[in-house]
């Protein structure tokens, strides 16, 4: 006997009442689903009696790639009532598709993805015959809102034109030749009784077609590489991420009116959608009227009237209460005009209502379920470290238990797990902060989350460092986020990287372009190098390969300044106080060459191509590596001292040889004695990168400064009595005040940029 063959659109209401309808009267043999054949074994699991949604969730990860894919079901969606209603029957159900993890859906991140969107120029053109505007429009107007007599002639109809003579890509032509074996094996297997084929309509006639002669043995199941690590589990789904708003690839947008559709037909969804949109705004206190709501009716049936529905369908109620409660002109287009997530600048109200249509149920899996050991191993962890409720928690880093919790939460952190929020804690090229707080909230979207994050490993350090060795990989280029992601690793007590990622890693350092950004991965990385206690990274050979690594290249970087003008390039001089830093404190563990670098600081200050702020903090280098400067410091400032390029060259001797001149004989009073010459207008010019570059002195040192010189210019009187202000606090914060005005002033000028 001949297959039925039942081309749908994932999640259609209308679908899935024409598959359960069939399905009930045909009483086949076998009901064949596309779905992953790999779930065959698990129907079981499957039918466990779960609140949908739900979704099958594979993971796959090998040496070159790791995929992560859904396969979603609702209580409308028509796979899910092809497997219940044929469970129903009798029938023997199968699925019959390639598994998530095969090469054929590596592209694919929701496997019930609409392929029609693939091959748009039909749907285009009925989308113009209709005058709709988008498919979605297009799908209501011909199978959602009419009566179902006839509704699968007008199915087949349909998809034969959206495929039509157009050449499927060679993953589609994979995935239909597996699902065409198991429909020939099925039907040599059924004999005279009925068989049911429930697919994506898009595949419908070329599986017509295949079915008609081949193999009729049962196919076998693919399997992954043998250093792969693939696994499949059930998760719990919600509306919010079936929305193809939210980015959804479904092509069904607004799940929640169509549990509605499904649940009551048109005409109560229609008001429903009304109900939801209004009590969520009226919730946000927006103002919806019994007039308003008036109005939005009677432009919802007119438009309905107008365009061919019996009832009004989902856009025409959407466009009837957008008519009636956003008055003023929209910056965005109206989102179900569109496909896709919602276009920035869209009104609150149309927001809001989007969000109403979505819904908030949120699946439940059966208690029965089986889970990764992932899950199981963060509820044992949590429980055992009293982090398993909500609230604030403060953790003291000194102590080795608050240590662990700490590494726990970070661990879920690098996971993406709901419900763990850092509120303060060490960061990097912060302060040496020894005390971290979280927060600690319930969240519906945590079980989920952490079935997920199961494919990178069975316990959370297993995982976390999978999940950033991933990101390390994919990011390296980005020198700053390899820094926050470096010290994501520590913080996660994951301090050692080996193999090909180590290779990665000290191979991007090594190609880095930007002196800045590479000048802050070495900072952290250094500090991460040095500070063995709170992180467990001492003399890590990780960071150390990073830190030769950058230190080579941030020389190199530096030598090929060229020109540049005011104000001083901060974030250039602290990479040169990150090689400093580096050479004092690894340059003999880590056999860096601190000769080549000394080289490298004299021809950079000796050379009057390269900008201010670089030469003088290659001068400090030098002065600050050796303990002595290689040419005499007063000639160098005298040579420099010119109102342009003064602060700027300071600034960079100051960030790196602030000591040394500190302590140097008669550097101080050179400088009063430069900065006294000059003229008022000199002055006035030199004083914005002046004040910059004394900024690298802190408090105490300013006092040093301050007494020296006054004692100076008055002939040895108290600094201390002459610096002491005697003046009213109002008078006092009235100063503050204008100074912080000139401080803006200044940097929106770009006169400052510290």
């Amino acid at each position: 006997m001949a297959a039925t063959f039942l081309g749908v659109r994932h999640h259609s209401p209308a679908c899935a009442r024409l598959v359960a309808d069939t399905i009930t009267a045909l009483r086949p043999a076998y009901v064949l689903v596309e779905g992953p054949a790999d779930m065959n074994r698990r129907l079981e699991e499957l039918m466990l009696g779960h609140k949908l949604p739900v979704a099958v969730y594979t993971s796959y990860r090998d040496a070159q790639r790791r995929h992560g894919s859904w396969a979603p079901l609702c209580e409308y969606s028509p796979e899910w009532t092809a497997l219940t209603a044929g469970r129903a029957v009798g029938a023997e159900l199968r699925f019959i598709d390639l598994p998530a993890w095969h090469p054929a859906l590596a592209e694919v991140r929701n496997r019930y993805a609409d392929a029609e969107g693939r091959y748009a120029e039909v749907t285009q053109r009925l989308c113009r015959t209709f005058a709709v505007d988008n498919v979605d429009a297009l799908w209501d107007h011909l199978f959602e809102m009419e009566p179902a007599d006839g509704l699968a002639e007008r199915l087949a109809t349909y998809f034969d034109l959206v495929r039509g003579d157009a050449q499927p890509g060679p993953d589609d032509m994979a995935r239909e030749a597996y699902m065409a074996q198991w429909i020939r094996a099925a039907l040599a297997d059924a004999g005279d009784r009925p068989v049911a084929v429930v697919t994506g309509g898009f595949h419908r006639p070329a599986l017509i077609r295949l079915a008609e002669q081949g193999d009729r043995t049962w196919p076998g199941l693919p399997e992954p590489p043998a250093d792969a690590v693939v696994g499949s589990y059930l998760v719990p789904y919600s509306f919010r991420r079936l929305d193809a708003f939210d980015g959804y690839q479904s092509g069904m947008p607004s799940p929640g009116y169509y549990q509605h559709l499904w649940e009551s037909g048109p005409r109560a969804a229609a008001r429903k959608l009304t109900e939801a949109v209004t009590v969520r705004l009226r919730a946000r206190h927006q103002s919806v009227s019994t007039a308003d709501l008036i109005a939005a009716r009677a432009t919802a049936d007119g438009l309905a009237l107008v365009r061919g529905h019996r009832h009004p369908a989902r856009v025409d109620v959407l466009d009837g209460l957008a008519s009636a409660l956003v008055s003023e002109a929209l910056e965005a287009p109206l989102p179900w005009a569109t496909r896709g997530r919602m276009q920035a600048g869209s009104h609150p109200v149309i927001v809001e209502m989007v969000a109403a249509l979505s819904g908030d149920r949120v699946g439940r899996l059966h208690a029965s379920t089986p889970l990764p050991p992932l899950v199981h191993a963060v509820v044992e962890q949590l429980s055992r470290y009293g982090l398993d409720g909500s609230g604030e928690v403060r953790l003291d880093l000194g102590k080795e238990a608050d240590s662990e919790r700490s590494r726990l939460l970070h661990r879920l952190r690098v996971l993406a797990i709901p419900g763990l929020v850092r509120e303060s804690g060490p960061h990097p090229a912060g302060d040496h902060v020894l005390v971290e707080q979280w927060t600690l909230i319930e969240s519906d979207d945590r079980l989920p989350a952490l079935i997920e994050a199961g494919g990178y490993g069975v316990d959370p350090q297993e995982a976390a460092a999978a999940a950033l060795t991933e990101r390390i990989t994919a990011t390296a280029a980005d020198l700053d986020r390899l820094a926050d992601l470096l010290f994501d690793a520590a913080l996660c007590g994951i301090g050692e990287l080996t193999g090909q990622v180590l290779d990665d890693l000290a191979r991007a350092v090594g190609a880095a372009a930007d002196l800045g950004s590479l000048g802050r991965t070495l900072t952290v990385v250094l500090a991460m190098w040095r500070h063995d206690g709170l992180f467990h990274t001492g003399r890590s050979t990780t960071l150390g390969a990073v830190i030769a690594a950058a230190t080579r290249r941030a020389l190199w970087l530096a030598e090929g300044v060229r020109g540049g003008s005011a104000p001083a390039d901060l974030k250039r001089i602290n990479a040169l106080i990150a090689v400093r830093d580096a050479l004092t404190h690894a340059g003999t563990p880590l056999g860096l060459d601190t000769p080549a670098a000394l080289g490298a600081a004299d021809r950079l200050a000796a050379c009057h191509e390269a900008p201010p702020d670089l030469r003088g903090a290659s001068f400090g280098l030098g002065w600050s590596l050796r303990g002595t400067a290689v040419a005499d410091p007063a000639r160098a400032v005298r040579g420099t001292f010119t109102p342009a390029s003064a602060g700027d060259w300071l600034a960079g001797l100051f960030a790196l040889a602030r000591e040394e001149v500190l302590h140097t004989p008669g550097m101080l009073e050179l400088l009063d004695e430069l900065v006294g010459a000059m003229t008022d207008h000199d002055f006035l010019i030199a004083l914005p990168a002046l004040r910059q570059a004394f900024e690298y002195f802190p408090p105490r040192e300013r006092h040093i400064i301050a007494t020296r010189l006054v004692q100076r210019r008055t002939g040895g009187a108290s600094g201390s009595d002459l610096m002491r202000l005697d003046a009213t606090p109002a008078l006092v914060a009235a100063g503050m005040a204008l100074d912080e005005r000139v401080d803006t002033a200044l940097r929106r000028e770009g006169l400052i940029t510290s």
